[in-house]
């Protein structure tokens, strides 16, 4: 009853205001008629008090996010399924689910009755056009009588996630550089391709057939080789993201940092299908192997909830990356570069590897100036050469740009070397410009 009465909606307590001042008025007026009045007004809601109060419903809820996972400006729709365990039927039930802000604002469903043991299902939808990673939930359910006097809350303790990962967009089919390094099971070349002579051997192991035996390799080696019929050869490749907060500029879903993590994402994805032994490392801190099954799902995962560090350094992640670098296709997606950080960034060309660098030119996302555009122009051009001359392949991303339209610049081939000289020669003339002037 207690629970009841602190319940009690503004329609209950006004009752109860009313039956007090009909009450006083009868006592000074002498009229029975007005005091039967008050009583009514005052047993209204405390019965609504007391059948609220006692109601101890059994109710079970199940949510379901139908996906769990969806890119942001997608919808994802929810279905709430509420069951009444016990053998009473109950009231009006008011369902109202918890959402933080970027989902929108928190869904409300009526529902009239429940029967004994009935069930009832209802749904809505969400969207996000921020990524990251949200908690949908607890389920809040609202008893109330019929006359709307009395609420009471109760809530249910379990709560579902909703990841929204970056926007993925498909890419160009492009043969890359630095396309087969190392060994695996991912890519198979057939040994009549090249001749026996470059036939990979193994050493012999009991129950390999004798006809295998490849006796050049047994007579150089001193043991006992037998041919393999098909010679492993795997694609690597490792998408960096630089997300150091001073390298990127601009707010919300356009800032600059939006756009590399997009486009990691739409990399990352793009190389995966293509059969790439592929890992993900970040400057917050990050490092995803997505060679496993799921593992796409966890990069996207991981994707949807990267910040911008403020403390991030380029040498800090050049360590990291090398810390597990095995050669292969390094992709990197940095923000504004100085001229040293472009300089450390040649300690990833180690081991073979082939590097691909999208610059963006982050002070373009900003209104600036002329002559501070032509300041930032410069600068950008003078970082470009000299990741040029650490021996990245680089490709300049500007406000605006569409990944699919620049990413055949990636391809390997004459193309690579006509941008660096092109890029060389415009920051050279650029900087003579500026002597000169």
């Amino acid at each position: 009853m207690r629970d009841g009465l602190r319940g009690l909606t503004t329609r209950g307590r006004s009752f109860l205001a009313a039956a007090v001042a009909a009450a006083i008025s009868a006592g000074i007026l002498g009229e029975k008629d007005l005091l039967r009045v008050a009583v009514l007004l005052a047993v209204l809601p405390l019965l609504a008090a007391a059948y609220v109060g006692r109601s101890r419903y059994k109710l079970a809820c199940n949510r379901s996010l139908e996906p769990h996972r969806v890119p942001v400006g997608a919808s994802s729709r929810v279905v709430l399924r509420l069951q009444n365990l016990s053998r009473l039927p109950t009231g009006t039930l008011l369902l109202e689910d918890r959402l933080p802000y970027a989902l929108g604002s928190r869904p409300r469903v009526v529902l009239e009755r429940l029967g004994a043991h009935q069930a009832s299902s209802v749904a809505y939808t969400v969207r996000a056009d921020v990524r990251g990673r949200y908690e949908v939930g607890p389920l809040v359910v609202r008893l109330t009588d019929p006359f709307g006097l009395c609420e009471l809350s109760r809530a249910f303790p379990s709560t579902d996630h909703l990841t929204v990962i970056p926007q993925v967009t498909p890419l160009p089919s492009v043969r890359l550089p630095g396309e087969y390094a190392g060994s695996g099971d991912s890519r198979a070349r057939s040994v009549a391709v090249h001749g026996e002579d470059d036939a990979a051997t193994r050493e012999y192991r009991m129950g390999d057939d004798l006809r295998r035996v490849h006796w050049k390799s047994t007579a150089r080696t001193g043991e006992l080789m037998v041919r393999r019929e098909e010679q492993p050869w795997e694609s690597r490749a490792t998408v960096v993201l630089d997300t150091r907060a001073y390298g990127h500029r601009g707010d919300g879903p356009t800032a600059s940092f939006e756009w590399a993590v997009s486009a990691a994402a739409s990399i990352a994805v793009h190389l995966r299908q293509a059969g790439y032994k592929l890992r993900l490392v970040t400057g917050s801190g990050a490092d995803v192997d997505a060679t496993e099954g799921g593992g796409e799902g966890l990069l996207l995962d991981h994707l949807a909830e990267v910040r911008l560090n403020t403390d991030g350094e380029i040498a800090t992640l050049v360590q990291r990356v090398r810390q597990r670098a095995d050669g292969g296709l390094i992709i990197a997606l940095f923000g504004t570069l100085n001229t040293t950080e472009a300089e450390l960034l040649a300690g990833l060309r180690g081991n073979g590897a082939t590097c691909v660098g999208f610059l963006l030119d982050s002070s373009s996302w900003l209104n600036l100036p002329a002559k501070a555009r032509a300041e930032a122009d410069r600068l950008h051009g003078t970082a470009a050469l000299a990741l040029l001359q650490s021996g990245w392949r680089v490709i300049g991303v500007d406000h605006g740009g569409r990944l699919p339209a620049l990413w055949p610049q990636a391809a390997r081939g004459s193309q690579g070397f006509a941008l660096r000289a092109a890029l060389a020669e415009t920051v050279a003339g650029g900087m003579t410009g500026k002597v000169t002037s």
